[in-house]
């Protein structure tokens, strides 16, 4: 069955906002820029190693929108999780730390195969994608898959498998693509996820505070790419996608 978030995408996002508005101030344009009523974003491309991201930059009022983790106090990437994709490297991390005697033994009773149609990312339209996803909870079922669903490994002391975590998850609020060259070089890309769960935007004059930030996660972003384009090849974890224009 082939679920589709982004129906209503608008609604889940306000009513995603309000919740967390509840105990976080969210700037105005922020939640604006989330609900897609800003027409003034430039996206400022900022290389920091070997990825390129690209940082909203809204001219009309001369400000970046910026991220920093909120957590402890904010777990909404955990509560709210639509999906955990597995690359072959966090099939094999994984596996080891929940004890799983072997790896088709894992891939049976932890992961299950999910399809969906993705929203629209980096101008790449009604994609379908299908992949070997990590269990949210233990019986999860194909038809609840890409539904919000709370993390199964969350507790009160946080992520109990971290660091052994999906590498999708160490992304997060980024989402990623590869790029192919004229010249065959691979360049990697990221730029924010607006999905409205997440309390930690700011804005800010200078991308400096963020810095930090952004070179932390350029090695995580790189590797699970780099990850995810290996598995493709290999045929493993079912790393498939069909734009739907095509067919």
């Amino acid at each position: 069955m082939i679920r589709n978030p982004s129906l209503h995408l608008i609604d889940s996002v306000q009513e995603s906002l309000d919740m967390i508005s509840k105990k976080w101030r969210i700037p105005q344009e922020i939640y604006d820029l989330h609900l897609g009523k800003r027409n003034d974003i430039k996206n400022e491309i900022v290389k920091v190693d070997q990825v390129f991201f690209h940082i909203p930059f809204l001219t009309q009022d001369n400000v970046y929108v910026l991220w920093t983790c909120l957590w402890p106090d904010c777990h909404n990437c955990c509560n709210r999780q639509t999906g955990l994709p597995l690359t072959m490297d966090d099939i094999k991390t994984v596996s080891k730390k929940l004890g799983s005697g072997s790896i088709i033994e894992f891939v049976k009773n932890e992961t299950l195969i999910s399809t969906w149609e993705s929203a629209e990312i980096f101008g790449q339209t009604n994609t379908i994608r299908t992949q070997l996803c990590l269990k949210r909870k233990a019986d999860e079922t194909e038809n609840e898959s890409n539904t919000m669903i709370p993390c199964r490994f969350l507790d009160e002391n946080g992520c109990s498998i971290h660091p052994q975590k999906p590498s999708v998850c160490w992304m997060y609020p980024f989402a990623s693509y590869v790029e192919i060259g004229s010249n065959s070089k691979l360049t990697v890309h990221a730029k924010f996820q607006f999905t409205g769960d997440c309390p930690g935007f700011y804005l800010d004059n200078s991308i400096d505070s963020m810095m930090s930030t952004l070179r932390e996660y350029s090695s995580r972003i790189f590797n699970h790419n780099m990850a995810s384009s290996r598995a493709k090849r290999q045929g493993y974890c079912v790393a498939n996608s069909v734009r739907l224009n095509s067919v």
